[in-house]
């Protein structure tokens, strides 16, 4: 099993839906993230360190992912509880190969993925459509059949990025994939200038991100856990985003060494500016909130890319059961 970092606050007085015994154990329960740990996974982080989760009566452990580790076959395995899921595609694709792993929440509204370009090359998004554009294999699978598909960028202006900044930042004629906080930090400290950055969730690509997965049968037999997880979760983002993330930054930083504190003040910024985790239906009904309306929107715009088949059981991936609520928004 990867390197796990292991956080148990005392339990407190509940305010959530209990899951402690009477005698105030902790149930333990672990928590895969899809990469090493990082801002983007802060109100986890957060609600382990304030002790939010142990209030109402879980003991987290925070397994951090990584370029050699796959958390999602370890909750298959029964070996993890929850797991971080990256986006609807992972849901539906899940439906498609009948693995019984449902989203319960979705921590971000909006999927961090952009597009850079060179300033004064493209100062909007269809003006990306005169660039050669660098975009991995798996983007070009998913993400990019979008774009071509509904915004009419082609096939053969794409050139495989390999993850190196390097062709980008010589050829102000090539714009990037990128992840909100990364690469275009990245960019800012090795090319000296602040590229034009352009969310493709603001271009419509509607897909949550950074969900909440877990079994069906973990929701099935102890649905008071997959709760109080959840609501720990989104209580955790509420103080993230909003107020002191200190605490949580120091679990970041002791799990991932790597992660400064600029990089973390950086991604905590962007994250706010951009809506990421608090926007849209979020601003009504809370943070992780899943509507069958924008699953379905971005389930149709996957079929109609030809990303993913018309028959599968969207429904399947995910429950709205556990959010929606309006919890937390007081502490904005």
């Amino acid at each position: 099993m990867p390197h796990t970092l292991k956080f148990a606050a005392a339990a407190a007085a509940s305010v959530l839906a209990t899951t402690a015994s009477a005698d105030g154990h902790l149930t333990e329960v672990s928590f895969g993230t899809n990469w090493v740990a990082q801002a983007e996974h802060g109100g986890f982080y957060q609600s382990v360190a304030d002790g939010t989760y142990a209030e109402c009566g879980l003991s987290v452990e925070i397994v951090p992912g990584g370029p050699q580790v796959n958390n999602r076959a370890l909750m298959l395995a029964g070996r993890i509880d929850f797991h971080m899921g990256g986006d609807l595609l992972q849901a539906f694709n899940a439906v498609k190969e009948g693995v019984p792993v449902v989203s319960v929440a979705a921590a971000f509204q909006k999927h961090p993925q952009v597009i850079l370009a060179h300033p004064g090359e493209a100062e909007t998004w269809d003006e990306l459509k005169d660039l050669t554009l660098l975009i991995g294999d798996n983007g070009f699978q998913s993400y990019y059949q979008w774009m071509i598909a509904e915004h009419g960028f082609t096939a053969e202006q794409r050139q495989p990025y390999t993850f190196n900044p390097a062709p980008f930042l010589a050829d102000a004629q090539k714009g990037m994939q990128g992840y909100l906080s990364s690469e275009p930090f990245l960019v800012e400290k090795e090319g000296g200038f602040t590229p034009n950055v352009f969310l493709i969730a603001d271009a419509g690509y509607s897909t949550y991100a950074t969900t909440i997965e877990t079994m069906a049968d973990t929701i099935a037999e102890r649905p008071e856990v997959v709760k109080c997880f959840v609501e720990g979760s989104i209580l955790g983002w509420y103080n993230y985003i909003y107020g002191d993330p200190s605490a949580a930054n120091a679990l970041i930083q002791e799990a991932n060494p790597e992660m400064t504190s600029d990089k973390i003040a950086y991604a905590i910024g962007k994250m706010k500016e951009n809506g990421i985790v608090d926007s849209g239906d979020a601003l009504e009904k809370g943070i992780g909130v899943i509507t069958d309306a924008k699953v379905e929107d971005f389930y149709n715009k996957m079929v109609n890319a030809g990303v993913i088949e018309g028959d599968i059981d969207w429904k399947a991936a995910y429950t709205t059961e556990f959010v929606g609520n309006g919890l937390g928004m007081d502490l904005k």
